[in-house]
């Protein structure tokens, strides 16, 4: 069993953390962009086989932010509704070009998933364009690890495509 980090008092269960990265061609100016652009997150930051709605995203340190991502058929369990998942979070940390630190939780009546999340994305210069690092901590055990890694892979590859091309 792991402790109950400070400011943790949804803790419901064990914890894990996820190490994603992805090469980017592209500077990291432009890279950071996508990141903090409410647009930009809504088209590149959800997984195949889902669609985005940013309610809310306000893009500086402290500043909150609320997203759904709905399931394109039923054949999709949301862990807010029936078919969505919504996450409300703030930012924590705001390095332009360099860092961003995000702390989030779904909204849910299911226990099994509440509790504060940290997503730390990371760049950094290399071979001509931009290393993306993104790293979850205190994800709760009831969200498997693949499907965290392999929607973050998913994410980031539509990251690599919209800051390289325009597109999705």
């Amino acid at each position: 069993m792991h402790p109950v980090p400070a400011g943790r008092s949804h803790y419901v269960g064990p914890m894990y953390s996820t190490r994603v990265s992805q090469h980017v061609k592209a500077p990291r100016a432009a890279v950071y962009r996508a990141l903090v652009d409410a647009d930009a997150i809504a088209r590149w930051r959800v997984p195949a086989g889902m669609s985005s709605r940013v309610h809310h995203f306000e893009a500086r340190e402290g500043g909150s932010f609320r997203v759904s991502l709905t399931y394109d058929t039923t054949e999709g369990a949301g862990k807010s509704t029936s078919r969505t998942d919504t996450y409300h979070g703030r930012f924590l940390k705001l390095v332009p070009d360099e860092q961003v630190i995000e702390e989030f939780e779904f909204e849910t009546v299911d226990p099994a998933f509440r509790g504060m999340m940290t997503m730390t994305t990371t760049l950094t210069d290399a071979d001509g364009g931009t290393d993306v690092l993104v790293v979850h901590e205190g994800l709760p055990d009831s969200v498997p690890a693949a499907d965290n890694e392999t929607g973050t892979r998913m994410a980031l590859a539509k990251l690599a495509r919209f800051v390289e091309t325009g597109e999705v």
